[in-house]
């Protein structure tokens, strides 16, 4: 066996089909891909490497996959959090349109180098100027999947409570996203993708929700939204269409294996059902939600038949974190401690299952031979890692997305000793400070 990296002496959380724990694993990376995944006893004889890495103390998981972020939402950072109400409904803050494209490389820099410090190897981003955004950020070594907002409601009007719908502007936003597909699905090695990201059934009318479904399947595109965020959501679209969310996007099309939904708060018992029979794929965002006062019902969700995995939204991007709240957050709704939730459920909602909802769990999400070479090291040296009896227990328990030492994506070495290798971290923070400051001001009318 001829290696280009042979990592070793770390215990491997695999996330295999058999949540399988390695201690003094080796893991040899050649072609980008994982070419032996075990202990290390059990190399074969005469293997070589070109390179080798010894981690005795570490942790290493696959590459978490981030199924909703908004990147550029840094810039209301410690503020939208304390509102009550998602950004783009909020009056007197940085909108999406008040973003220049200047403005969005650097905050999405900032996204992705945050969400790569914190062990992310994908995520699936979306938000504004998403041309410009896609190459900035997978230029990080980044694994991105992204798009504009397509919608046809007129943002400039939903902070004052007025949901207008406009033929012109749900062409241009899906005009937008399928050129973003042309260009950019496939990319750098495969790393770049595009799904269409329909913003949510109140801001995109019946009729244009029918259109982006047969854009997707015109293109073999997956699809993600926002559904049931919130209860004005759910009486807007009710009003409008006579339907609650999910209903509305199961008439036209939508509700199905290839949708990703975030939040999905508000459902009733018959709208559980109806995901779960879909094979729908929720992006949980327990500590977002919670943050507003409010929680996914996933027990109900997951036991419907839903695929649960997570995004940390645009609050932060620890996923050690959501996976910590996502373990809590079932714990409270069940009331209390079971077998059905555990760290190990928690780990593969951040791995396995949101490489699952992307649909790419052939490759990623898992530590196993054959599988793309995206894995994190976590730094178990440190006073609240120690000791570590139960490593999955002990990263999802009392972990941060800080302890991460090192990153591969495709056997690249993107993070090393915590610091990015492809960027200047300085730099990066210093344009996206310069940028939020320049939005806040215009937003403040200076």
């Amino acid at each position: 066996m001829n290696l280009d990296l042979l990592v070793t002496g770390a215990t491997a959380l695999t996330c295999d089909p058999a949540d399988s724990v390695i201690d003094d694993a080796a893991l040899g990376i050649a072609g980008g891909r994982l070419a032996y995944v075990g202990p290390r006893r059990g190399l074969p004889a005469g293997t070589t490497a070109e390179s080798t890495l010894a981690l005795p103390g570490r942790v290493v998981t696959p590459g978490f996959v981030n199924v909703h972020t908004h990147a550029i939402l840094s810039m209301v950072r410690g503020v939208a959090e304390d509102l009550g109400f998602a950004p783009a409904y909020t009056p007197g803050i940085p909108h999406g349109h008040d973003v220049t494209p200047d403005e969005a490389v650097a905050l999405s820099r900032l996204g992705a180098v945050e969400a790569l410090l914190f062990g992310s190897t994908l995520v699936n981003d979306t938000y504004v100027h998403a041309d410009l955004t896609m190459g900035a950020m997978a230029s990080l070594g980044l694994r991105v999947t992204s798009c504009g907002r397509i919608h046809d409601a007129d943002f400039s009007l939903i902070g004052d409570g007025r949901w207008e719908h406009h033929r012109a502007i749900g062409e241009k936003t899906l005009g937008e996203a399928m050129a973003l597909a042309e260009k950019w699905h496939g990319r750098e090695d495969g790393r770049c993708g595009v799904q269409l990201s329909a913003h949510a059934p109140d801001t995109c009318s019946d009729d244009f929700l029918a259109e982006i479904r047969k854009a997707a399947e015109s293109k073999g595109l997956r699809v993600n939204t926002h559904l049931a965020q919130s209860k004005n959501e759910v009486r807007q679209v009710l009003a409008r269409s006579g339907k609650t969310p999910a209903q509305l996007l199961e008439h036209v099309g939508l509700l199905n294996d290839r949708l990703i939904a975030a939040h999905c708060i508000h459902m009733d018992d018959a709208d559980l059902a109806r995901c779960g029979r879909a094979g729908m794929h929720v992006a949980h965002i327990p500590k977002g939600n919670a943050t507003g006062g409010t929680m996914a019902p996933t027990p109900k969700l997951r036991a419907a038949g839903a695929n649960l995995a997570l995004g940390t939204d645009n609050m932060h991007a620890d996923m050690v974190e959501v996976m910590r709240w996502a373990l809590a957050v079932a714990r409270v709704q069940e009331g209390k401690v079971s077998n059905d939730w555990q760290p190990r459920h928690a780990l593969r909602m951040a791995t396995i299952q949101g490489a699952h909802a992307m649909g790419l769990e052939a490759d990623l999400g898992s530590l196993e031979a054959g599988k793309k070479a995206d894995l994190v090291a976590f730094d178990f040296r440190r006073a609240h890692l120690v000791p570590a009896v139960n490593p999955a227990g002990t990263l999802v328990h009392t972990g941060q997305g800080r302890d991460v030492e090192h990153v591969f994506v495709d056997g690249h070495h993107v993070v090393e000793n915590g610091m990015p290798k492809l960027a200047k971290l300085d730099d990066i923070l210093r344009d996206a400070q310069s940028a939020t400051d320049a939005l806040w001001k215009r937003a403040r009318g200076g």
